[in-house]
């Protein structure tokens, strides 16, 4: 990661945990007060706008749970059919392997 990209990151975080609004003209504030002339204000605009709308906050104490909470919320009879659902997905995965191990018995090889 660039400098530029962890001094338009940091000064996000900052925005975010001060619970203020992420614009680009706030972050090149933060960026210029840290005296880092050498931040392209692309940066800052892309930033906004990839964070617009967004809780950073809840991003960031939401990284690991993933789709963990979607599979709970199905309860009786839905959880049944969600299991049924699975059984297509590991056969795909059986039918992908027997496709590698196919490419293999092609009677020639890398050092052959």
């Amino acid at each position: 990661m660039s400098t530029s990209e962890l001094a338009v990151s940091y000064a996000a975080l900052i925005l975010a945990d001060e619970d203020i609004d992420i614009t680009a003209d706030k972050l090149q504030t933060l960026i210029k007060a840290a005296k880092l002339e050498d931040v392209e204000p692309i940066w800052s605009t892309l930033f906004a706008k990839a964070l617009e709308g967004k809780n950073v906050k809840d991003m960031l104490l939401n990284v690991g749970s993933g789709g963990g909470a979607a599979a709970a919320a199905p309860t009786g009879g839905a959880a049944a059919g969600g299991a049924t659902a699975d059984a297509p997905a590991e056969k795909e995965e059986e039918k992908e392997e027997e496709k590698e191990e196919s490419d293999e018995d092609m009677g020639f090889g890398l050092f052959d």
